[in-house]
């Protein structure tokens, strides 16, 4: 008898659980589902920002430094 026949026997002959996931664990577990989502993307921000923000702003100052060095000159 394989592996498969086996297993598709066993799943056949389940019991019912007769379980119940109440409001308050369903709840959770979505909460705990947007909170895992919004930690990676925060992860991914704070990685990210910073470097992207100090760029900028040395984009924007050497940006202003020329411009200045042009208005000087004239």
């Amino acid at each position: 008898m394989s592996k498969y026949s086996l297993l598709f026997i066993f799943f056949l002959a389940s019991m019912p659980a007769f379980a119940y996931i109440g409001p308050g664990m369903s709840g959770g577990v979505i909460a705990a589902i947007i909170g895992f989502f919004v930690a990676i993307f925060l992860g991914l921000w704070g990685i990210l920002y910073y470097p992207i923000k100090r760029a900028l702003k040395r984009r924007k100052e050497t940006k202003m430094a020329s411009s200045k060095f042009t208005n000087d000159s004239k």
